[in-house]
């Protein structure tokens, strides 16, 4: 017995250890699943994931539909790639309608940053004030480039001057670049402004009072208006023939201006560079994710669309005769009572600095 008790005694004391080793491991797995939920846990209330940092910018944009700058870097990701560097992200986001209901958008953050003209944001700007314009393109006056916009009749109306159109009614987007176009035509012609009746609509809703006949007249703005031509409207005046100073911007809610102007000057940079290649090629800003269905266009609007990338200009950062510019559409407005209160160029646009 004195032999065999000190081997049972070793036998238990491994048991002993081996039961311990199990219960430090069964510990540790324990801890690492405890840690792995904390943080899951933690990651779920910020609205994030484990992979992405919660410093990060995230700019979100419409979906750009089948053409254009937006839908080109889209396909291509440049612009996902490039705002590694100033620690953003794209989020892209729904389509609209048209601008008063992407600002809408706007204006619940679920869209960060636009493109259009600038007198639509004036008359935003002027109830608002939670979006800057922070890049502007001169808007094309190559005499080869389409025509962007003009005052339609129907085909068989008898109106065939704007001075006819006293005591008339004309859709137009109000506080827009139809309602500026329309007031910049009648100046010049030497109707005053109240003579016509200005029904607001937006660009959707005007084409089909104006199909309808609901309206006389429509200052027929984007595809509005070549559509429009095409059906056989009479055009009394297009935007070539008045002296406008709107200009294609790029604005951005303020907050996202605030909390990182280094991506947005990537933002501005990229889409000058996608310009300056689709200006020697605008093909590639055609029909970018598919040739066929309800989003693809062909025949003359293809032929059409081709001829106004290949002439349209780039962006770049609001320069001081920028500010100038935008001081005299928005003047414009306030003089013309377009909008409600005047808005300060200053208030409206930001520059971005070097």
């Amino acid at each position: 017995m004195s032999f065999r008790l000190p081997r049972l005694r070793r036998h238990n004391r491994r048991r002993d250890d081996r039961n311990d080793d199990r219960r430090d491991a069964r510990a540790r797995h324990l801890a690492v699943a405890a840690a792995l939920t904390t943080t899951a846990a933690l990651v779920s209330a910020c609205g994030g994931d484990a992979s992405g940092s919660q410093d990060e910018t995230v700019i979100k944009l419409v979906d750009p539909g089948n053409a254009g700058l937006l839908a080109y870097a889209k396909k291509t990701g440049i612009l996902e790639e490039r705002l590694e560097a100033a620690d953003a992200r794209v989020e892209w986001g729904g389509s609209y309608g048209s601008f008063t209901a992407t600002i809408d958008a706007v204006r619940s953050a679920d869209v960060t940053l636009l493109e259009g003209a600038i007198s639509p944001v004036i008359g935003y700007l002027s109830t608002s004030k939670d979006v800057k314009i922070f890049a502007v393109a001169d808007r094309s006056r190559h005499p080869k480039a389409p025509v962007a916009d003009g005052l339609v009749v129907q085909k068989d109306s008898p109106i065939t001057a704007i001075e006819q159109l006293v005591g008339k009614q004309v859709a137009v987007n109000k506080g827009g670049r139809g309602e500026y176009l329309l007031g910049l035509a009648l100046d010049k012609a030497g109707v005053a402004q109240d003579k016509v009746e200005k029904v607001y609509l937006n660009p959707v809703q005007a084409a089909g009072a104006f199909q309808s006949g609901k309206v006389d007249a429509w200052w027929a703005i984007v595809r509005g208006y070549p559509t429009a031509v095409a059906a056989g409207a009479k055009t009394l005046v297009t935007s070539n023939e008045v002296d406008d100073d709107d200009l294609t911007m790029l604005a951005a809610r303020t907050e996202l201006v605030d909390e990182n102007p280094e991506a947005l000057k990537i933002v501005v940079d990229t889409l000058a560079e996608l310009r300056k290649e689709a200006n020697a090629d605008p093909a590639k800003l055609q029909n970018v994710f598919t040739d066929s269905g309800p989003t693809a266009t062909s025949g003359a609007a293809l032929e059409r669309d081709t001829e106004v990338d290949r002439y349209a200009n780039p962006f770049r950062p609001v320069e001081d005769a920028d500010l100038a510019t935008i001081q005299t559409v928005a003047d414009y407005f306030a003089d013309h009572d377009f909008i409600s209160k005047p808005v300060k160029a200053s208030d409206a646009a930001v520059q971005l600095g070097s």
